[in-house]
C-alpha cells in the first residue's frame, strides 16, 4: 500500500518536473554554459583563433591586471559605494517602515507606498534619463531654482564630489521602496499582545518601537543585512553606467564598469576576463560566508 503511495506520488510529481525543465535547461545554457569562457582569463585570446587557437599565458593578465594604472582606486570605489549602499539601504527602509506604522489613515498609508514603491518596478536606463534632465546644470530644475538664490550652477553628474552622493540618493530613490515593504510586513507579524503588555508596563510610544518593534524585526533585519553581505561587489553597473562619464572615473569607476571598457571598448578580452573571474571567487566567498552568518544568527536554510 505504501508503495502504491510513492508510486502516485511520483506520477502527480511528473508534470511539476516537466514545467521546470525548459528554466533547467535555460540556466544550464546562459548560466553553466558560459563557464568555459573562462578559459580566456588564462590566454592571449584573439577572436580569430578562438579557444583553441590562442596562446596559454597562465596567470600573464592576473599580472598585468595587478600593474594597470587605476586598478586600485577601482576596487577602492567599489567598496565603498557598495557599503555606503548596504548602510543606507538598511537604515532608510526601517525609518520608512516605522514612520508608515504610526499612520492611521490607510488612504494616505497606502498612497505613499505606491509612491515610493513605483521606482523599484522601472529600469536605470529611464531612471537615468530622469536625473539627467533634473540636474542639467543648464535647464536642470535644480540648477534653476539655485539660480533663484543668485548660487552658481552645479554640475552634479560632472563633478566627482557630488557623483557619490548622486548615486546613494537615487539608490534609495529606487529600492527603498521595495525593502519598506519587506519590514512593514515584519512589523504586521508581531504579536499585538506585546504592545498591550508594554503599556501595562508603562511604556510610552518611543519605549514600544525600541523594546517592541525593532527587537519584532530583528530577524529580517539581521538576514537582509547579512545577505547583501554576499553582493557587496556589486556597486550598481546599471546605475553606474548610465549616469557616469571620465569626469568623475576616479569617484565612480567599479569592477563592473572597468571589465566593460576593457572588454568591450579596448578589446582586451582575456584580461577583462580575468577580472570577472577574480570578481566571481571573491563573490562566492563572500556569499558562502554572508549564508553561513546567516545560518548561525537567523536560522536562515536554503533548503
Amino acid at each position: 500500500m505504501e508503495a502504491l503511495k510513492r508510486k502516485k506520488r511520483g506520477v502527480s510529481q511528473t508534470a511539476f518536473h516537466i514545467m521546470l525543465l525548459p528554466a533547467v535547461i535555460i540556466v544550464i545554457i546562459y548560466s553553466y554554459g558560459p563557464i568555459a569562457g573562462l578559459a580566456i582569463a588564462f590566454q592571449d585570446f584573439l577572436p580569430a583563433n578562438g579557444w583553441f587557437g590562442s596562446k596559454w599565458i597562465g596567470f600573464g593578465n592576473f599580472e598585468y591586471l595587478w600593474h594597470m594604472p587605476g586598478v586600485l582606486q577601482v576596487l577602492k570605489n567599489t567598496f565603498l559605494i557598495a557599503i555606503m549602499k548596504l548602510v543606507v539601504g538598511m537604515v532608510f527602509p526601517i525609518l520608512m517602515a516605522l514612520l508608515l506604522n504610526e499612520v492611521k489613515s490607510m488612504v494616505f498609508k497606502r498612497s505613499v507606498q505606491t509612491i515610493v514603491y513605483l521606482p523599484y518596478f522601472l529600469s536605470w536606463v529611464i531612471l537615468s534619463g530622469i536625473l539627467i534632465d533634473i540636474l542639467s546644470p543648464s535647464g536642470g530644475i535644480i540648477n534653476v531654482f539655485l539660480g533663484t538664490l543668485h548660487i552658481k550652477p552645479i554640475y552634479f553628474l560632472g563633478d566627482e564630489h557630488w557623483f557619490r552622493f548622486i548615486l546613494i540618493a537615487s539608490h534609495i530613490w529606487k529600492e527603498v521602496g521595495f525593502d519598506t515593504i519587506v519590514y512593514l510586513a515584519a512589523i504586521l507579524s508581531i504579536d499585538k499582545s506585546l504592545y498591550e503588555a508594554a503599556a501595562l508596563d508603562g511604556a510610552g510610544h518611543l519605549k514600544k518601537v525600541w523594546h517592541v518593534t525593532l527587537p519584532g524585526m530583528r530577524p529580517i533585519i539581521v538576514l537582509l543585512s547579512v545577505l547583501a553581505l554576499g553582493n557587496i561587489l556589486n556597486a550598481g553597473f546599471d546605475q553606474i553606467f548610465n549616469l557616469y562619464s571620465p569626469q568623475v572615473y576616479s569617484s565612480s569607476d567599479i569592477l563592473d564598469t572597468f571589465v566593460y571598457r576593457i572588454g568591450m571598448q579596448q578589446m582586451q578580452y582575456g584580461v577583462a576576463t580575468a577580472v570577472g573571474l577574480f570578481k566571481s571567487v571573491v563573490s562566492l566567498i563572500l556569499i558562502s560566508v554572508s549564508y553561513f552568518m546567516a545560518y548561525k544568527i537567523a536560522d536562515y536554510r536554503i533548503f
